[in-house]
C-alpha cells in the first residue's frame, strides 16, 4: 500500500488542481440552515488546491423538510470540516480548512471539480439546473452522493438523476475499479451506518439493507457520479470523534472520501 500511496500522491502533484477560491461571500451566508455547527478555522480564508464543496439544492416535498427547508445541509458543517482535517493528515493535498457551499445557479459553481451532495433521496432540480449539472459532469466534474436509504429514497434520487442524464445508466462499480484502489486498497467495503443506529439498534435505514456502490460513467468509463446508497459516510465524518461511534465505520468513510478526491483529480 505504501508504494501505491506514494505513486498516487506523486501523480496528484503533477495534476493541475485548480480549485482556487472564487468567493461568493462566505459559508456564513447559510448559517440559518446549519445542522451541526462547528468552529470556524483560524485559516478559513487561506486558499488551497482542494476545496470541499457541498451542493445546496431544493428539497422535494416528500414528507421531510428540516434544517430550514434544506436536506442538503445534513451534518453540515461539522462533517465537512472534520473530513477535511482527515484529508490534511492522510495526504499531501493542500486542502482548504473550510468547506464551500455551492449553488447550481451561481457563476462559480463550475470552479469546484469535486462536489458532495447528501440526502439525495430528497433532491430536485429545474430543467435549467439539470442542464447545468450535465455540463459540469461532461466537462470533468465529479460528485459524491451520500446518505439516502431504501427503495423510496432511491426512486426520488433517480427521478432527479434522470433529469440530468436520461440516457446514461446507473451501474455497480466493479471491485477492480481504480476508484477503490487509487490510494487505499478498499477490497473489503461494508455498510457504514449513521448515529441513528444508537437508537434503532440497526445499521440499515428504511429497507436499505445492503450497501450499494454505484456510479454514472462518462463515455470513457470515468466515474462522474459516485453513488453511496444505503450508507451514511457523512455521519461517520461528523461523529468520528464520538466515543460510541465505531472506529471501523469512520476509518472506511475517511478512506473512501480520500480515494474519491484523488480519483477525481487524476482521472
Amino acid at each position: 500500500m505504501g508504494s501505491r500511496r506514494v505513486s498516487a500522491l506523486v501523480l496528484l502533484g503533477f495534476c493541475t488542481i485548480s480549485v482556487l477560491l472564487a468567493q461568493r461571500g462566505t459559508v456564513r451566508d447559510f448559517l440559518d440552515e446549519e445542522d451541526n455547527p462547528a468552529p470556524m478555522p483560524a485559516d478559513a480564508q487561506e486558499p488551497g488546491e482542494y476545496t470541499f464543496a457541498r451542493l445546496r439544492y431544493t428539497s422535494k416535498r416528500n414528507g421531510y423538510w428540516g434544517r430550514g427547508g434544506g436536506a442538503w445541509s445534513t451534518d453540515w458543517p461539522k462533517a465537512d470540516r472534520q473530513f477535511v482535517q482527515g484529508v490534511r493528515r492522510l495526504t499531501r493535498v493542500n486542502a482548504r480548512s473550510v468547506e464551500q457551499v455551492v449553488e447550481l445557479d451561481s457563476e462559480e459553481f463550475m470552479q469546484y471539480p469535486w462536489i458532495y451532495a447528501t440526502e439525495v433521496g430528497r433532491w430536485d432540480f429545474t430543467e435549467k439546473q439539470a442542464a447545468r449539472l450535465r455540463e459540469y459532469f461532461l466537462k470533468g466534474g465529479f460528485m459524491m452522493t451520500d446518505d439516502f436509504h431504501g427503495t423510496f429514497e432511491w426512486s426520488v434520487f433517480y427521478e432527479g438523476l434522470q433529469k440530468v442524464f436520461p440516457d446514461r445508466p446507473v451501474v455497480d462499480i466493479e471491485d477492480k475499479d481504480q476508484i477503490f484502489h487509487v490510494l487505499y486498497d478498499l477490497k473489503e467495503r461494508f455498510q457504514v451506518g449513521g448515529i441513528q443506529m444508537f437508537f434503532t439498534g440497526r445499521v440499515s435505514e428504511n429497507d436499505g439493507y445492503d450497501a450499494k456502490w454505484r456510479a454514472v460513467l462518462d463515455d470513457k468509463g470515468r466515474v462522474m457520479i459516485a453513488i453511496c446508497h444505503n450508507m451514511d459516510l457523512g455521519d461517520a465524518w461528523e461523529w468520528a470523534d464520538h466515543p460510541r461511534y465505531p472506529e471501523n465505520f469512520a476509518s472506511l468513510a475517511y478512506r473512501v472520501g480520500v480515494n474519491f478526491i484523488i480519483y477525481s483529480m487524476t482521472h
